[in-house]
């Protein structure tokens, strides 16, 4: 299985210890895969890089692993959630490639 993209749908949420960044946590079994297929390609962190696409919006950035969650999370800039009307709480359709 070659495919580096990934669809899904996830709530967006804000970082109680760090306010002002928000993000969305992949579901389970994406991240799992995700783990095992480019998790030796990560860099500082345990980032893996990721071109993303939100609605109209399209972005590179990272995704970083959440221990607490046991998932990776992906930021998601002010630009977007305002671009793209999204506040705390809402769902959020992405399409995310690995880089």
């Amino acid at each position: 299985m070659a495919n580096r993209e990934y669809s899904f749908t996830a709530e967006l949420w804000e970082w109680e210890a760090q306010a002002s960044w928000f993000f969305v946590s992949l579901p389970e079994a994406v991240a799992d895969e995700i783990e095992e297929r480019f998790g030796h390609t990560a860099a500082g962190f345990g980032s893996i890089k990721v071109k993303v696409t939100v609605g109209s919006s399209r972005w590179s950035t990272s995704i970083f692993p959440d221990s607490k969650r046991g998932t990776y999370v992906l930021p998601m800039k002010k630009a977007v959630r305002t671009a793209e009307g999204l506040t705390v709480g809402d769902p959020v359709e992405v399409e995310l490639e690995i880089v």
